[in-house]
């Protein structure tokens, strides 16, 4: 995992709500235990028509969205079953961060062990967000916020550890691993007592 410090890029906007994890990689393709590929398979079924072709409306075929690094999606995203494999297929796409008035609890959990960060802001900013697909927007990770065109900067919740991890660049466990030499300085000091 890179760390994440901070993100300009342009959005891509899915207005529609409760999209769960089946949506964003539908359980037939949770095979693997590798990350990689898996982006090809992200929304499958709304990116792809029946003959396999691609949907030229789904909004990621469309080449403007080419590159586009941020999701704004409608309330309640990655709602559904607990699968690491969604903020698998999102990375491998090539966003880094969604941004929703509400996400799912385990999604987001997923999320940010897996470098993807979930930015949750109030309606009335996302809902702005939504009207204007292709705005290029900041994000901070440092100082928890997202820059508005114009400069306007509006924060969002997220836990220190999860900060520090995104940052840092590693998840969970990477993050005890780099503290093996003060874990190890306490065990000796107490086992000498």
């Amino acid at each position: 995992m890179s760390a994440f410090t901070a993100l300009t890029s342009r959005t891509v906007v899915l207005r529609e709500r409760n999209i769960d994890t089946d949506q964003i990689i539908p359980a037939r393709f949770l095979t693997t235990t590798q990350r990689q590929g898996l982006g090809r398979y992200a929304f499958n079924d709304w990116r792809y028509l029946a003959d396999g072709s691609p949907n030229p409306e789904f909004v990621f075929n469309r080449p403007e969205n080419a590159g586009a690094q941020i999701l704004v999606a409608g309330r309640n995203f990655g709602c559904g079953s607990s699968r690491e494999h969604a903020p698998w297929a999102l990375t491998d796409l090539g966003l880094r961060a969604v941004i929703s008035t509400e996400i799912a609890d385990i999604f987001r959990s997923n999320a940010l062990k897996n470098g993807l960060l979930p930015i949750v802001l109030d309606s009335d900013v996302v809902d702005e967000l939504l009207d204007r697909p292709g705005i290029e927007l900041s994000v901070d990770v440092a100082s928890r916020s997202v820059i508005l065109p114009g400069g306007r900067r509006v924060q969002f919740p997220l836990d220190a550890f999860a900060q520090t991890c995104l940052l840092e660049g590693v998840d969970q466990l990477g993050y005890l691993l780099k503290q093996q030499t003060a874990i190890q300085r306490y065990e000796e000091l107490r086992h000498a007592r």
